[in-house]
């Protein structure tokens, strides 16, 4: 019996252990001979000391934008199938699903912030510091650009999805959204902050740059 008793505990941890392997994905590298592959082999490889603002611009230019853009949907459903895993505290998954969503948009904060909140949680402080490391390079390449209180020193991002990590990140409730064009091409963002109501400027002539790469006028 006890023979038994310690084949059947070798045989769970070997099965535990080879469903970790099978669950905990890389994030794929692009295999484009470009600026923004490199930043992404770099950042993997944990040389976290880069431009962030140049890797972020480097995106709009890779042909990776095109197939990010292509896999618009199935990131979204990634980014959906997230917060269930979440919800459920199933840890492993969603190591699996953010470097899913990395292996589209690596310039991805809600990605990046999940990963490194995720590997906290399970105890492996190095990669929780990595991905600390960049989410908060990425971070603060848009906001130490500028104060983000008029469209002369509005916050610089390259897609829609940056305005809204930052609204969250500040803890505002977005109230309603128009483009200023004085001083500069903005998107104007009236929120409300612990019941006050605010203003945020995001320079938005990347995020054009990026529907022209696509082919959207």
């Amino acid at each position: 019996m006890r023979i038994l008793t310690i084949v059947f505990m070798l045989t769970s941890m070997l099965t535990t252990s080879y469903t970790f392997g099978q669950s905990s994905a890389e994030v794929e590298v692009p295999k484009f001979n470009d600026k923004y592959s490199e930043y992404v082999k770099k950042l993997e490889a944990g040389q976290t000391d880069i431009d962030y603002q140049d890797f972020r611009f480097s995106f709009i230019e890779s042909e990776q934008f095109k197939i990010a853009s292509a896999k618009s949907t199935e990131f979204d459903s990634l980014k959906k199938e997230m917060y269930t895993k979440m919800d459920k505290s199933e840890y492993e998954e969603i190591i699996k699903i953010t470097k899913q969503m990395l292996s589209i948009d690596y310039t991805s904060m809600i990605a990046h912030k999940i990963l490194r909140q995720t590997y906290k949680i399970v105890g492996d402080t190095a990669n929780a510091a990595k991905y600390k490391t960049i989410q908060f390079g990425l971070l603060n390449s848009i906001v130490k650009k500028g104060d983000g209180q008029t469209c002369e020193t509005a916050w610089p991002v390259i897609q829609l999805s940056e305005e809204y990590f930052i609204l969250e990140m500040v803890g505002a409730e977005l109230k309603k959204q128009s483009i200023d064009n004085e001083g500069g091409l903005c998107d104007k963002m009236e929120v409300k902050v612990d019941g006050k109501k605010k203003t945020y400027y995001f320079e938005t002539s990347k995020i054009f740059q990026g529907y022209k790469k696509l082919g959207i006028e």
